[in-house]
């Protein structure tokens, strides 16, 4: 696949989501498989000091999942998310990908896009943490990321923890009092009943792209695989962080000043 089609540009404004397919060289999806194996057993040739790393809780409830800071946390299998996987060259050279510079054109036109969370997430056999329905959204920003890719790594179905989302909820922002877009109780209670609410089974090497305000979630893995994904919020390289009063990222992927 070389282009994404007016069709599937209308789905995505419609549905905050469009299916693309298997896009990389099954290859290149083996690669990222194995390089993230490496990063979390501590064998990978980077700088673990630059890397946001965070375990999975033991137990599937949000709130108890390991801190998320810099660096290695042990030789485990057993992690929830990496974070600035943009400075990896295996997962650098699948994000920069010809198909992925098209669609960050679409909502950025030339001007230089960044990675605010280039993001391994992981669903470890036989466990993984719950994400509750929440829209990717951050008041701390001051203006929202447009696109993530989403790739999933291994394949995902209901068993092992898929990602479930609820297509046209990327109209509205549902909680803009919540800092990260999570739901508060009551209405976390009512969307999780949602009649529209599906899982999004996948093939390894499939990618979707989403609005980030697609109301989306994920359960625990209940299957003796991992169920491992890869995704990428892409965004105006110009994003200030209200919070820090900087550049909420200096990893340029397109445009002037790529990596």
């Amino acid at each position: 696949m070389n282009e994404i089609s007016d069709e599937q540009w209308q789905a995505f404004d419609t549905q905050g989501y469009v299916r693309l397919g298997k896009i990389g060289p099954a290859e290149m999806v083996q690669a990222m498989r194995q390089r993230i194996d490496e990063i979390m057993l501590g064998e990978a040739n980077l700088d673990y000091d630059r890397m946001l790393m965070q375990l999975d809780s033991n137990d599937g409830a949000y709130d108890s999942a390991g801190e998320q800071t810099r660096g290695h946390k042990g030789r485990t299998l057993n992690y929830r998310k990496i974070q600035l996987l943009e400075r990896d060259p295996v997962f650098l050279a699948y994000m920069q990908l010809p198909i992925f510079a098209e669609a960050a054109k679409r909502f950025y036109g030339d001007e230089p896009v960044a990675a605010f969370r280039a993001m391994f997430m992981n669903k470890p056999a036989g466990q993984g943490t719950v994400l509750p329905l929440h829209q990717d959204r951050w008041r701390a920003l001051d203006r929202d990321p447009k696109l993530t890719i989403y790739t999933a790594l291994d394949a995902a179905n209901e068993e092992n923890g898929c990602v479930e989302i609820i297509p046209g909820t990327q109209h509205t922002l549902l909680n803009p009092d919540h800092p990260s877009g999570f739901l508060a109780k009551d209405m976390a209670q009512e969307y999780e009943s949602h009649p529209d609410l599906f899982p999004l089974i996948l093939e390894a090497g499939e990618v979707v792209l989403l609005n980030p305000w697609t109301l989306h979630g994920s359960g625990t893995n209940r299957s003796n695989l991992p169920r491992r994904a890869f995704s990428v919020c892409l965004m105006d390289a110009g994003t200030m962080s209200m919070r820090y009063k900087r550049l909420a990222s200096r990893s340029v992927i397109f445009g002037e000043g790529a990596m």
